[in-house]
């Protein structure tokens, strides 16, 4: 069993909604969503842990950057960046994809219904435009497996609709580090075609050194009804940024005597220890993406959607990976380099009777990528002791074509069989395909490197699928109380990254690593004690074969394995309460405890397994990445003869463990934010203003870790949170 701890800010929250939850207020009104069930409905009705963020939360007073910034409000979810912008934000459900070492694992990522992950599961949240969403809907539990290969749940942003009239909204924003956002989104409707759109920039110097980022990002929505029927939706999104620097992490030493410093990584000979600047660790990307949607009623009971999408990605990213791994015949380089074309398309058909709703449907995704990998450095240091130019692309060390595929059938259902019981299930066959053309083979000599060898054909293709299948009930206690239980199994493909490499510096990709498969039990209780005050609670159970983990993580390469057995078990609660027509309050929190159910091993040392003996990771050890508890509080009040609305937040994180041998432990915290602003409208102006203190009690925390990174005395685990920060804002809204 899972403790509640004795004391903890839940207690207050409840004490006081409690209080105040007899008393008549506000109505709270029905959430709706989509994403669970791919029709609207009320998320009180269904049988699944869904929640919606909603635009008012999500825009207001807030930075509008990343998505940490709200998404943690969400019970069972966590998210953090690692205060540099060349490494996507982490994103964990339930305790899926705490794996990841950038970007986003085994969590589906949705854009206006057009994926923001790849095929192969591998995505980012940097994509999502914030300052035009309408809403965040988070999917948790089994029923994310009729979504294909991902088993932690399903994040879906949805962009606003048109405004009745044309309407435009320039904004700017500044902050600690020289931070600055310019903004500007208009959009008009006219006739029957409607368009949102926004454009924005964001600069800073990161709260580390060498830690400078920028951000441009544009994003697009039009929606055209054609006749009674049909509707065409097309979207677009584009995101850029330009040398972004990477300060690395920081290991235990350096963390205790200047967190704020650029992380050092180690060149081998007599250049000794350089810092990351030397090394010019840094990022550019640039990410274009564009789909259309087409709906029709074909009847009063049945409807056709369609959906077709194109992007491309092209990356380029400098790390630390000393002259020594560089320069072996087989190494990668310290340069990567992808140009990634994809599209896909889906096709759904839903029908409606009296007390059953269906709907079948085909998905086909597809990405192709050329790859390459450079030598960090047009020179390499040596032994002797000579210079190196780091920062520069120097000879190709990679070169090889990769495709991605995923396609998958589905069928989901909803059957009312009494007032107040229902059923809800789907199954769904999903097969990945990989292929990779390597077209690198040559000796040393072609290599780039000093040493005598052979780089051979590391060509290759493997595929995965399976059948998944998830059913659900509610059962309608009360009018205001349902009661819901479901289960399912998912499984979860390895990535293309996480297939790059082979153990003990073997050539070829790592076609041995399998999939990973879980069942999934989850029991919950969604209730509303008044009109005011809805409580929603969810305790669940995950068991999961073959879990892909870390087997060594040194110089740049990581390579997966699979181990055995884990299990994951948890309770979230969230309460939302309009307390008066003028306070509001918000409380979730979340205990987890995820483990490993059989014993492994695993190689972090530079020097393992040829010198070092790997280390054992026991039975029972806590999973690296996930934290035993969280909680998100949050008081808001409004004055509207004044047009003054203000917060207090407070979020707090449990401990957690940074490598899988659970021999490094990265403390919990708790940190508190305050904000306000006001707003005036004259004519048709409405002038918004705002300012917020984050960390306001200047806590020194790890915001964010990275997994498995190294030994545990030298490995470079920890990115220290910013202490107190500012920012102010400032908008004005005209409609004609």
């Amino acid at each position: 069993m899972l403790p509640l701890p004795r004391h903890t800010p839940l207690a207050l929250a409840l004490a006081l909604i409690g209080q105040c939850a007899s008393a008549a207020g506000p109505v709270i009104a029905p959430t709706v969503v989509i994403t669970g069930t791919r029709i609207e409905q009320n998320s009180f009705d269904l049988p699944m842990a869904i929640d919606s963020v909603s635009q008012e939360t999500i825009q207001e007073q807030r930075a509008t950057v990343n998505l940490s910034e709200v998404i943690n409000r969400v019970p069972g979810v966590m998210s953090a960046g690692k205060e540099n912008y060349a490494q996507e934000q982490s994103l964990t459900i339930r305790g899926f994809g705490a794996r990841s070492q950038f970007g986003v694992r085994g969590i589906k990522l949705l854009a206006d219904g057009i994926p923001a992950s790849t095929p192969d599961g591998q995505g980012g949240t940097g994509l999502f435009d914030l300052s035009s969403a309408s809403r965040i809907e988070v999917l948790r539990g089994p029923f994310s497996s009729l979504y294909g290969n991902h088993s932690g749940g399903v994040v879906q942003v949805f962009t606003e609709d048109a405004p009745e009239r044309f309407t435009i909204t320039p904004s700017f924003q500044a902050g600690s580090d020289s931070t600055t956002r310019y903004g500007l989104k208009f959009g008009d409707t006219l006739g029957n075609f409607g368009y949102t759109a926004s454009v924005s920039r964001f600069d800073s110097d990161g709260y580390r050194d060498y830690s400078n980022s920028n951000k441009e990002q544009a994003n697009f929505k039009a929606r055209w009804l054609l006749g009674d029927k049909s509707t065409l939706t097309v979207v677009g999104n584009y995101l850029k940024q330009d040398g972004v620097e990477d300060p690395l992490g920081l290991d235990i030493s350096q963390l205790n005597s200047d967190r704020r410093q650029q992380g050092t990584a180690a060149l081998s000979g007599a250049n000794g220890a350089q810092t990351a600047e030397y090394f010019g660790t840094r990022r550019t990307l640039e990410n274009t993406q564009g789909g259309a949607v087409f709906e029709t009623a074909l009847s009063d009971r049945d409807t056709l959607r369609a959906m077709f999408y194109a992007g491309n990605r092209n990356n380029e990213q400098f790390l630390a990976i000393n002259s020594f791994v560089q320069n072996r015949v087989t190494g990668n380089g310290g340069v990567s380099v992808y140009d990634r074309d994809y599209w896909g398309t889906n096709l759904r058909w839903t029908r409606k009777l009296d007390t059953l709703t269906f709907s079948v449907g085909a998905e086909y995704e597809r990405a192709d990528e050329d790859r390459k990998g450079y030598r960090n450095g047009a020179t390499v240091a040596n032994d002797n002791g000579g210079t190196a130019n780091y920062g520069t692309r120097g000879a190709l060390k990679r070169n090889e074509t990769n495709t991605a595929e995923q396609s998958g059938v589905f069928a989901q259902a909803e059957w009312a069989l009494m007032p107040d019981f229902s059923l809800s299930g789907g199954i769904r066959y999903t097969r990945i395909d990989f292929e990779s053309d390597d077209h690198f083979i040559c000796n040393g000599a072609c290599s780039g490197s000093t040493l005598a060898g052979v780089n051979p054909d590391d060509s290759g293709s493997a595929d995965y699928s399976d059948w998944t299948s998830t059913v659900g009930a509610v059962y309608k206690l009360t009018p205001t109380t349902n009661l819901y239980a479901n289960a399912g199994q998912s499984f979860e493909a390895p990535t293309l990254i996480e297939l790059a490499y082979r153990e003990d510096n073997q050539t070829g990709l790592n076609f041995d690593l399998k999939p990973s498969t879980s069942m999934q039990y989850e029991l919950g209780m969604k209730t509303y004690l008044n009109d005011s005050t809805r409580v929603d609670v969810a305790a669940f159970y995950i068991e999961s074969e073959k879990e892909i983990v870390t087997r060594s993580n040194e110089n740049g390469r990581v390579v997966y394995q699979n181990a055995g057995d884990t299990s994951r078990k948890g309770v979230e609660l969230s309460i939302d309460s309009r307390l008066t027509d003028t306070l509001g309050a918000y409380a979730a929190f979340t205990l987890l405890d995820a483990k490993f159910d059989d014993a492994f091993t695993t190689c972090m040392e530079a020097r393992c397994p040829s010198a070092v003996a790997p280390e054992a990771v026991a039975s029972g050890n806590k999973i690296a990445g996930v934290a035993n508890k969280s909680f998100y509080g949050e008081l808001t009040w409004r004055h509207e003869p004044a047009g003054f609305s203000g917060a207090v937040e407070y979020r707090a994180s449990g401990r957690m463990f940074a490598n899988d041998t659970n021999t490094v432990r990265v403390g919990g915290y708790g940190v508190a934010a305050i904000r306000g602003g006001f707003s005036q409208k004259v004519g048709g102006w409405k002038f918004s203003e705002f300012a917020r203190i984050d960390n306001l009690f200047d806590k020194e925390y790890v915001g964010s870790i990275y997994i498995n990174a190294g030994d545990t005395l030298t490995g470079r685990y920890y990115a220290p949170a910013a202490e107190r920060t500012w920012l102010i804002g400032v908008s004005a809204a005209y409609t004609l």
